[in-house]
């Protein structure tokens, strides 16, 4: 499930982005809407979602991105709840799903407050997928879950998005905690950045394995170079991908 920031580089290359993504054996691509104060994101995600704001990035630019790349896989929305509120949630919900989204992602959302959203999003057809991590107590994991739809997040380390050299040894307690309690398949991101870390990730029990910041760093690589960042990501989604099948 690879992680791209909509309308960065710019609109046109966030498509191309998705596009390779697919390409290289993309299940599920999550789709960054730009948000001036990502509090779940690292330097890399954080930059570009500055970068897409600073150049004119709009969400009603983001959903035409998703339509577009949700006509070659599946897209899910990950947004921040001010966006969202800003909008209307009814009208946010209708116009994601109209655009083509799968699912919502909203990691500032948390548990007491996620009624009325779940039910914009059952009543448009979005999947309300929650986030689980390693600091959540028991008793709240299964109560975050039982609720779940499309698939659980799973938070494979403590602090924000960004690469890490290896998997958190704790990671299969969490996967087996969340997939006791939970009604849809289970998936791990932040700090999975490589091949053999996806591979290890599976390993724990992840249903799927969610990358960011080492795509969106190859997309920021490329772009500061002048050439296609379709490119370089496209080759790490299909060795992370090839990684997964093997």
């Amino acid at each position: 499930m690879p992680y791209l920031m909509g309308a960065f580089p710019d609109l046109e290359a966030s498509v191309a982005i998705g596009e390779a993504c697919a390409d290289g054996g993309a299940d599920l691509v999550e789709l960054g809407v730009p948000f001036s104060d990502p509090l779940a994101d690292g330097p890399v995600i954080h930059a570009a979602a500055t970068r897409a704001l600073a150049a004119g990035a709009t969400l009603h630019g983001i959903l035409d991105v998703a339509s577009r790349i949700a006509e070659r896989v599946p897209v899910v929305l990950m947004c921040y709840v001010n966006p969202i509120l800003a909008r209307g949630l009814e009208r946010f919900t209708r116009e994601a799903a109209a655009a083509g989204a799968s699912g919502l992602i909203v990691p500032d959302l948390p548990l007491e407050e996620g009624d009325g959203v779940r039910d914009a999003c059952d009543a448009a057809g979005l999947a309300l997928v929650p986030l689980v991590a390693p600091t959540t107590p028991d008793e709240r994991v299964a109560r975050i879950v039982a609720r779940a739809r499309g698939f659980v997040y799973t938070v494979s380390v403590t602090g924000t998005t960004g690469e890490r050299t290896g998997i958190d040894p704790s990671l299969a307690a969490t996967l087996n905690l969340a997939k006791e309690h939970s009604p849809v398949p289970v998936a791990v991101g932040f700090g999975i950045s490589t091949p053999a870390q996806a591979a290890a990730a599976a390993a724990a029990g992840a249903d799927g394995v969610i990358v960011g910041s080492r795509l969106v760093r190859a997309a920021t690589e490329a772009a500061q170079e002048g050439t296609d960042p379709a490119a370089p990501v496209g080759h790490l989604v299909a060795a992370l991908a090839a990684a997964l099948q093997r």
